[in-house]
């Protein structure tokens, strides 16, 4: 029950990234090609309508949102008609096929990450005329800013397009780059405001059902292990790379979210979690369909709680509550130090 005399533990949420944490961007752009508005997406979703979360119900936004007392939902921030409470107690700006890089979006028309800062700074403006510009800064500084990306820059670009790999033969020089964008990013977002910063690292890329099918002799549906060394490879950068960003911006703290152990823990121990699927996705065959392939003709798997996956790409909202529960661990830990 939500006790109204609970405080909020930040006074607003605000969201960076790509489709895992965004909460329908995706559904105003004209042309993006990523789209949740068809079900069975937010089938488990308390209207049960699709509203562009790529999963069957809430996203980490929300469930961070709600355990901290802030809100039930985060909206979208180009939701026509946003009311000042929404503004107030913060918004997303991530959109659903984005990466670091910005010749990961080009081919999704998604909203670049180092371009969602551009509607931040709009979002701000609001903020500042509805709390003035004192009180609009002292939420900004506090509230909990989370960046979720990098999937898409692999999984959309690197491992596919060949353009990257000749530019960067080596995978560590690739991942030297998007961090690089990460680091412009989080200096952008400290630049407005922000100081608390919380960066996800990538899930074991190589388990993804559409990394499995991609190779199409896999027919035993191992993981890619090359695909997931470099995913751990890449989120030790980035434990080192957060402290050294601390230490050169003044009152910042960053906070490196781990996501990749507990996503492998899952799979590897499944019944752990009430799991009984983990290599495919609930929607069609679960192997290969992901935004307008997984639509109201594909079946879908019966009991949505014993899938990992929704689509090929998209965690189900258990593996979300799951996932929810240990980084709120890992958020509670990181105040207190």
């Amino acid at each position: 029950a939500k006790n109204n005399t609970t405080q909020p533990l930040f006074p607003a949420i605000l969201i960076f990234g790509d489709s895992t944490v965004d909460t329908g961007n995706n559904n105003y752009p004209l042309n993006t090609i990523f789209r949740a508005t068809h079900l069975p997406y937010g089938i488990d979703f308390p209207n049960r309508k699709p509203n562009g979360r790529f999963s069957n119900g809430k996203l980490i936004p929300d469930i961070l949102a709600a355990k901290y007392n802030i809100k039930q939902f985060v909206p979208p921030f180009l939701q026509p008609n946003l009311s000042d409470h929404e503004i107030v107690t913060g918004v997303c700006f991530a959109s659903a096929g984005a990466g670091y890089d910005d010749r990961t979006s080009l081919s999704t028309q998604a909203i670049p990450v180092l371009e969602q800062p551009k509607m931040f700074k709009s979002y701000i403006a609001r903020l500042k005329s509805i709390v003035g510009d004192k009180k609009a800064m002292e939420i900004i500084n506090n509230a909990l800013v989370v960046i979720s990306a990098g999937p898409n820059d692999f999984i959309l670009n690197y491992y596919t397009v060949p353009l990257r790999r000749l530019e960067y033969p080596r995978v560590s020089d690739y991942q030297d780059f998007i961090l690089k964008r990460l680091d412009t990013l989080v200096r952008e977002l400290y630049s407005l405001g922000c100081r608390k910063i919380m960066v996800n690292g990538l899930p074991p890329i190589g388990c993804l059902p559409i990394q499995m099918s991609a190779k199409f002799r896999n027919i035993f549906r191992f993981c890619l292990e090359q695909e997931n060394r470099d995913s751990v490879l890449y989120n030790q950068k980035l434990q080192k790379l957060l402290p050294q960003i601390e230490a050169s911006l003044k009152g910042s703290k960053f906070l490196y979210c781990n996501s990749h152990d507990p996503v492998l823990d899952m799979m590897q121990n499944p019944s752990k979690y009430g799991f009984k699927e983990t290599k495919r996705g609930c929607c069609g065959t679960g192997y290969m369909e992901t935004s307008f392939m997984c639509n109201p003709f594909s079946r879908t798997c019966g009991n949505h709680s014993e899938f990992l996956f929704f689509d090929s790409i998209h965690p189900s909202e258990a593996t979300y509550n799951y996932l929810g529960n240990f980084i709120d661990t890992q958020i509670r830990g990181w105040l207190k130090a």
